[in-house]
């Protein structure tokens, strides 16, 4: 037997071809054409956010005249101690959480029966995703004119024999208002999410568990829901994502009212930036809710991205 001593053995050293295949020069020239794209998503998106953390370190009101200075963080700890913005992060909360979580339960009943063959089937599918096709101002227009008015809504309309057909929706409950919108019209998204995850069942999976005596709720809770989870947390972070900053519906139903009982970050901060004129506040604002939400969407599509990689190995 031979014994090899390692520490007087010469190692071998891989090192990468300068030219050919896999070498520098070769990485670096499909590199090259990739850098106009990177440098004006640079300049299109983190360009202006530096500009924002500049104006985030200064007290700057438009209304005042030569008021501009430098104040280091004291912008910052305005916002953390400004009882407003915290009552509006908790709107933003409860819109952004509850409309996903609607839409989500929504969109799995309608895509449950869609999911099953009847007679005009497409014609109901045309119609169920119509709404998501509707821009949102004037979806929310829709909403507040034609279904929400309190004398001629359609809503009170259907709510009259129920003793609540005089009720003023976008008044009395704003935010319940301005989420109705959004559920309707993020609803068909959830829903054709979900119908491609149903649609993408194996068949021989659920005709093996019909003949060995499952029911169909015992199908459904045991073999549907574990198979639509990754397409379920899909929909719910891209909903989050999008939905954390709605601004039409609110812009055009409720203004934020009554006083800040309908707004949501996004729109508070344009309250505080072009009708309060407080530049250097709003910019902080602006810097926190942007930090917070690349925050909250990176540990989420980590959670997808894992869900979806795990699915598939063990496929």
């Amino acid at each position: 037997m031979t014994v090899i001593d390692r520490a007087t053995t010469p190692t071998r050293r891989t090192t990468r071809p300068e030219t050919g295949p896999g070498s520098r020069a070769d990485g670096w020239s499909r590199r090259i054409p990739l850098l106009p794209a990177l440098v004006f998503t640079f300049i299109i998106t983190q360009l202006p956010f530096i500009v924002t953390i500049y104006y985030s370190l200064q007290s700057w009101n438009l209304v005042r005249p030569g008021s501009r200075h430098f104040i280091g963080l004291g912008n910052y700890a305005k916002v953390f101690t400004d009882s407003q913005f915290r009552q509006v992060t908790l709107n933003t909360v409860v819109l952004t959480v509850g409309s996903v979580l609607i839409a989500v339960a929504l969109g799995l009943l309608l895509a449950l029966m869609l999911n099953r063959a009847f007679p005009g089937r497409g014609v109901v599918r045309t119609l169920l995703i119509t709404p998501f096709l509707i821009t949102p101002v004037a979806a929310a227009l829709l909403w507040k004119t034609t279904l929400l008015d309190p004398t001629y809504g359609l809503v009170n309309f259907v709510l009259g024999p129920f003793g609540a057909g005089k009720t003023d929706w976008i008044s009395t409950f704003p935010l319940l208002a301005v989420m109705m919108a959004i559920v309707w019209q993020w609803t068909p998204f959830m829903m054709l999410l979900i119908l491609a995850g149903l649609q993408s069942q194996p068949a021989d999976v659920l005709e093996a568990a019909a003949v060995d005596g499952a029911s169909s709720l015992g199908i459904f809770r045991e073999i549907t829901i574990p198979h639509l989870r990754r397409f379920i947390e899909l929909g719910i972070v891209l909903g989050t994502i999008y939905l954390i900053n709605v601004f039409d519906q609110i812009y055009m139903m409720t203004q934020g009212g009554p006083g800040i009982a309908s707004s949501n970050l996004p729109f508070y901060i344009y309250q505080r930036a072009f009708l309060g004129f407080d530049v250097g506040q709003s910019a902080a604002m602006g810097v926190v809710v942007a930090i917070l939400t690349t925050i909250v969407a990176t540990f989420a599509l980590r959670l997808i991205f894992r869900t979806f990689s795990g699915n598939e190995a063990a496929a």
